[in-house]
């Protein structure tokens, strides 16, 4: 059995407004294989980047739309366990 309760629909709501949306820039410096986080730091960590751009204060605007470095993040697959003959 299933009850509406209006006060679920404004916690989800709240939970939306509270995160912003991020733009082109930012989804693909978080997608990149590059973005590092320390703490509470997040910047790019290859090493032709990193001297221009630092640690603290870096900006997916100006360096990740179009960046020639950027490379998708990419699970790992599983390998296949090894038959002992």
């Amino acid at each position: 059995m299933v009850f509406d309760d209006p006060r679920a629909e404004s916690s989800n709501t709240n939970l939306a407004e509270d995160q912003p949306e991020l733009n082109s820039a930012q989804k693909r410096f978080k997608d990149c294989r590059w973005h590092t986080e320390e703490g509470s730091l997040e910047f790019c960590s290859n090493r032709d980047v990193l001297p221009y751009a630092g640690k603290k204060g870096f900006a997916p605007e100006p360096w990740c739309p179009g960046c020639a470095l950027y490379k998708l993040r990419r699970t790992p697959k599983k390998r296949q366990p090894l038959e002992n003959d």
